[in-house]
């Protein structure tokens, strides 16, 4: 109810011939015409548009792939376009190709993805009317691609190592790169180069034709990739989420791919279309190690969030945690998971620094309180455990330690949790294990950037190589 005041105004303005909500509604106007005629703050491609591209358009847009012949992973690729013409003229958004297919009620890129939002398109369209300003930073100004390779004058820090089923060769992580080293020291190494900045994980396919690439460039996009080995060709490029993944993992058929990321979430990919199978969101931290289970219709992945969690392929629904949901059980996250060989076992290990080797599947009623899964712990180390691999017999197993400033790996008997092998001459952090199929060797890398390779039954060291070709800093420069 209006008080007497308002009253005698609203009547005053209605003798007038002007209602009250048309005084209003003038005054929005006028609020909007001087809101609409400041100036558009300047739109910086580094800091808004470089991501929009980069999450949703460089997958298939880059120097190695370049699908249509377009780049979008710098303002001057843009600008020179691909085969459909330029996908951008400055100061002329609909004048290029890059709106046009962005944008509209049904856009045709990003190909097979989710459109971009109303206001993505609008940041692209305004950075562009703006003039297409480049404020890239120069010092990143550096593309790395296959014909401008990274240049190392000092060893990279590895994070993940496997050999390739046929013995022949070791992939070692870099910057932007896989390297594939052959054994023999005949050859120097293949460079797989990709996107992502980081790598987290590799894993070859059963067969040794495919090799499995996860990593991303942190806080901009997560990227799996998959190589044709013999070839050294990329076969799909695919951005997921907006920050690295991690814990790569084929199904024993090699048709599908399981993959962790920062997003907390457990992806499984398709690899022959590249398509994404399922996802599971139950965890509540960074998802680390993936594996499958025999039959592949389960997947095992490990966190951060102290929990080993079992889902289902075909649909993503979380069905169980495997490890004690007690608090205090294990003592901080999970690092990595991996499966025995030719049983519903995994064997895991993280923070607490103990490798345990627990059932896939409960076979009674959980009780607070219980571990029943667990069918046994292994020697501890002082520092976290980084990195598992499991032989293919599934008779030993290798492990990777890290602590604050040192390092150690052990190789394993898994019948006799009291039979260890240690490695000598490791004196930094370990993050990256591996087993070669034949039993006779495995491969330990880490913070130092040195691999060392190891008999697995002695502990013998028997090589050791810089994970990447280094140059001299003068060279560099």
């Amino acid at each position: 109810m209006l008080n007497p005041a308002a009253s005698v105004l609203r009547n005053l303005l209605v003798v007038a011939g002007i209602s009250v909500f048309g005084v209003l509604n003038a005054e929005s106007v006028h609020a909007q015409q001087a809101t609409d005629s400041k100036p558009v703050a300047p739109v910086s491609y580094y800091r808004s548009v470089r991501p929009i591209l980069q999450r949703n358009c460089s997958g298939c847009h880059f120097a190695g792939k370049r699908e249509g012949g377009l780049s979008v992973t710098s303002v001057a690729d843009l600008l020179k376009g691909g085969v459909a013409g330029a996908a951008m003229v400055a100061g002329k958004p609909d004048e290029g190709t890059l709106i046009g297919n962005v944008s509209g009620e049904d856009p045709s890129m990003p190909l097979n993805g989710t459109p971009l939002k109303a206001e993505q398109v609008l940041t692209l369209r305004t950075w562009i009317e703006q003039g297409c300003v480049d404020d890239t930073p120069a010092a990143v100004e550096k593309v790395v691609s296959a014909e401008n390779p990274p240049v190392y004058t000092r060893s990279p820090l590895v994070t993940s190592l496997d050999y390739s089923p046929d013995n022949r060769l070791l992939a070692v992580t870099g910057y932007h790169e896989v390297l594939l080293h052959t054994l023999d020291g005949s050859a120097p190494p293949r460079r797989l180069i990709g996107r992502a900045q980081r790598i987290e994980s590799v894993a070859f396919s059963p067969n040794g034709q495919v090799l499995a690439v996860a990593g991303g460039t942190p806080a901009l996009f997560g990227e799996l990739q998959l190589w044709n080995v013999a070839e050294g060709r990329l076969l799909h490029s695919l951005t997921i989420g907006t920050d690295s993944l991690f814990g790569v993992a084929f199904s024993d058929d090699g048709t599908l791919v399981s993959v962790g990321g920062a997003d907390n979430r457990l992806r499984v990919i398709r690899v022959e279309s590249g398509e994404q199978q399922m996802r599971m969101d139950a965890h509540a931290d960074w998802v680390l190690g993936t594996t499958f289970s025999l039959k592949s219709d389960h997947v095992i992945s490990v966190s951060r969030d102290r929990s080993m969690k079992l889902s289902i392929v075909s649909n993503g629904q979380f069905v169980d945690n495997i490890t004690s949901i007690t608090p205090g059980a294990l003592k901080g996250g999970l690092a990595d998971v991996q499966r025995m060989p030719a049983a519903e076992e995994v064997l895991a290990g993280g923070a607490d620094g103990e490798p345990r080797l627990y059932k896939i599947f409960r076979e009674q009623a959980r009780q607070i309180g219980d571990d029943f899964n667990l069918i046994r712990a292994y020697r501890r180390f002082d520092g976290r455990v980084t990195d598992l691999d499991i032989s293919k017999s599934g008779a030993l197993f290798v492990a990777g330690s890290s602590g604050a400033v040192s390092g150690a790996a052990r190789v394993y008997t898994v019948a006799d949790p009291n039979k260890v092998v240690d490695l000598p001459g490791i004196t930094s952090p370990v993050f990256a294990v591996s087993m070669r199929a034949d039993e006779a060797q495995v491969a330990v890398a880490g913070f130092d950037g040195i691999v060392r390779l190891y008999n697995a039954t002695s502990g013998q060291q028997e090589a050791e190589f810089s994970a990447a070709p280094l140059t001299s800093a003068t060279a560099a420069k």
